[in-house]
């Protein structure tokens, strides 16, 4: 995966991805959240480099998903919902 497609898989700049690597910027949060979600890279591995890696079962996924949901304030916990069964109608009809 090239540096620009791995930018666009997590919606961010490539610009702001060669910062990183130049270490003008600091992973930050944010960044290790959506790296995390997008390729199901264990959000401890990648701070602390301790577990696994990758999480391997969707029973972990789902796990993650829970603990992300939770965290949430209600409000969006509703929005969350609501794009799960929109995303859900799609994919039937698609």
């Amino acid at each position: 995966m090239s540096q620009v497609e791995f930018a666009r898989a997590i919606y961010i700049s490539n610009g702001y991805i060669a910062e990183l690597e130049c270490e003008h910027r600091r992973v930050n949060e944010r960044i290790i959240h959506l790296i995390s979600l997008t390729f199901g890279v264990n959000e401890k591995w990648l701070k602390t480099g301790e577990g696994e890696m990758f999480f391997r079962t969707p029973g972990e996924k789902l796990q993650r998903m829970v603990g992300l949901f939770n965290e949430l304030p209600p409000k969006f916990q509703d929005y969350v919902m609501q794009q799960i069964e929109q995303l859900l109608n799609v994919t039937k009809s698609a």
